[in-house]
């Protein structure tokens, strides 16, 4: 388990890594996200107001984090796959002062986080969020993702144990 400390608007929020096979109580989980392979390279997105980013958002009214993911990655990457659930990063806001009981997010909370093997890659059209793909090696991340840390970097150690 490993955890970090992450700028959040105007606050530190402390994430924490969370390798599991289940999913926490549904309303506690926010977002999903995930990293998505295809011929061994890592998909990256380049997101308009984000910049490269690996695809992920927040779970709609009535979706399960996993169609959540899989709706992300086709909106962001054009891409479908198979896909595998790898654990959680907690997001606890216990020591941020600008957190709101009334807020949008629990005070701790869940990103759900998967991996997706690329069966479908649909061309590209830059329709919603993402202006561009791209594949690397995953090496690289942090070349293009610049909010890589030490958590991002247990998720995709999960995500690269996953079997085939």
């Amino acid at each position: 388990m490993t955890s970090t400390y992450v700028d959040w608007g105007e606050a530190k929020v402390k994430l924490t890594w969370q390798e599991r096979d289940h999913l926490p109580q549904k309303d506690l989980i926010t977002s999903a996200h995930g990293f998505c392979f295809f011929d061994g390279q890592l998909m990256m997105v380049d997101l308009v107001d984000r910049g490269w980013d690996f695809p992920g958002g927040h779970i709609e009214t009535g979706e399960t984090p996993i169609e959540c993911f899989k709706r992300e990655a086709m909106e962001e990457g054009y891409v479908e796959g198979d896909c595998a659930f790898l654990g959680t990063i907690e997001v606890n806001h216990s020591e941020n002062p600008n957190w709101h009981e009334n807020g949008p997010y629990p005070k701790i909370g869940y990103q759900a986080f998967y991996r997706m093997d690329i069966t479908q890659l649909h061309p590209f059209k830059a329709e919603h969020e993402s202006g561009q793909r791209t594949f690397i090696h995953t090496n690289a991340v942090a070349d293009y993702y610049h909010k890589w840390n030490d958590v991002y970097r247990e998720v995709l150690a999960s995500a690269l144990k996953v079997e085939k």
